[in-house]
């Protein structure tokens, strides 16, 4: 038999979805895929059950159907403070995930290179890999995970086609300010390369961080691919929502690829979120007030247990330092975690190029009492996990 796609030969199965897999089979709270344990919107679901009456049930037109597009393009006209044509500057895609592959597509030929922040999420590389590129890692530097500019520098002076922009960051939790946004610009328009954005987490700032969206920056609309979801603003990850917002010959070329990964998002579901896109600015208040004291306790309750851990500006993950126990592999303490703890994270190695093993991830996208069990099973793992010297 003749070999298998050289370019594969690198993948592993997502090492995220593997660790609830894990999570799973130990009965270990799942804190390591970042979905919630509650309900969306009661508006929303109601929506969703209105639609099994109407004749939405067929293919909607392959880029959107034409008044979630609508929707979706008031929304974001309102929070990006741009104008934004639902006919001609979005494309409705099978979640953020499908929305990068698409846009990385768009972009890049075989060959071609792009700039990849990291940590990164795991996708990114694979991205970027099937598409037949080449990345570039530069390095976010904990414990604030910001970036050299002379680094950042030595990567586009390799002249890329693309640079990716996960903001707020996946895994870190990282609000790029608006001074480095506003380098990164200057390096794309000195040396002519897109920016692709991860926006997912954009309604999950936390005060006094703000978020900018790069494509309202001076010159960088024409440059910019702004792809984010609904997954994590509205709780329904399961529903694989996506988009691309672009200028007009963008998203010309992104349609026609989207057309041919997958054709088209779901129709009853572009029907029933409409009503979520129209929801009033109360619901994102309350959405980031939830998310808020979310964040404010757990991470409280982690440093009353003595564990050091990171502080999010945005989304909604932690990083927890596991340098004292000193595994040679993070992937097998999560794996420990999981069994021996019963709390389900995963190995920070897989976000970063680096040479890094001293970080696992854990997300608070949680019922509060969901929290509390998985805090109460690691309140003394020290001595539930022995150190390997």
């Amino acid at each position: 038999m003749k070999p298998l796609s050289e370019r594969t030969k690198t993948f592993t199965d997502s090492v995220i979805r593997r660790m609830t897999r894990i999570s799973l089979q130990y009965d270990a709270v799942n804190l390591s895929q970042g979905f919630p344990d509650f309900d969306p919107p009661k508006a929303l679901l109601e929506a969703l059950a209105k639609t099994t009456t109407q004749d939405v049930h067929q293919y909607a037109i392959t880029w959107g159907a034409p008044n979630f597009c609508e929707a979706l393009a008031e929304k974001q006209s309102h929070f990006m403070q741009h104008p934004i044509d639902p006919k001609t500057e979005i494309v409705v895609t099978c979640g953020s995930t499908e929305a990068m592959t698409c846009a990385m597509m768009t972009v890049t030929n075989p060959g071609d290179k792009v700039v990849i922040f990291s940590p990164f999420y795991e996708n990114y590389g694979a991205d970027t890999i099937l598409s037949g590129a080449e990345p570039i890692y530069v390095p976010l530097n904990p414990p604030n995970f910001t970036f050299n500019k002379e680094d950042l520098e030595a990567a586009f002076a390799q002249h890329p086609k693309a640079l990716i922009l996960c903001n707020p960051s996946n895994p870190c939790g990282k609000v790029f300010t608006r001074e480095e946004l506003l380098y990164i610009a200057s390096l794309a328009e000195k040396y002519d390369t897109y920016v692709i954005t991860d926006e997912v987490y954009e309604h999950l700032v936390y005060a006094p961080h703000e978020h900018v969206y790069f494509a309202t920056l001076p010159g960088m609309w024409e440059r910019t691919l702004s792809c984010s979801s609904l997954s994590k603003t509205y709780s329904i990850t399961g529903w694989r929502l996506g988009y691309i917002i672009a200028p007009p010959n963008i998203i010309e070329t992104a349609r026609k690829v989207h057309d041919f990964l997958t054709v088209g998002a779901a129709a009853p579901l572009q029907e029933a979120a409409v009503t979520a896109l129209r929801f009033p600015q109360a619901y994102y208040d309350e959405l980031l007030d939830l998310y808020t004291k979310k964040r404010d306790f757990f991470c409280g309750a982690l440093t009353d247990l003595g564990i050091g851990h990171t502080t999010p500006e945005g989304a909604y993950y932690v990083l927890l330092d596991v340098s004292d126990f000193a595994f040679d592999s993070d992937l097998e303490f999560c794996e420990v975690l999981a069994r021996d703890v019963g709390v389900g994270a995963v190995p920070g190695s897989s976000f970063f190029k680096e040479d890094i093993n001293s970080y696992i991830r854990l997300h608070f996208a949680k019922q509060e009492d969901t929290l509390k069990r998985a805090l109460d099973r690691l309140d003394g793992w020290k001595k539930k996990i022995p150190a390997r010297r």
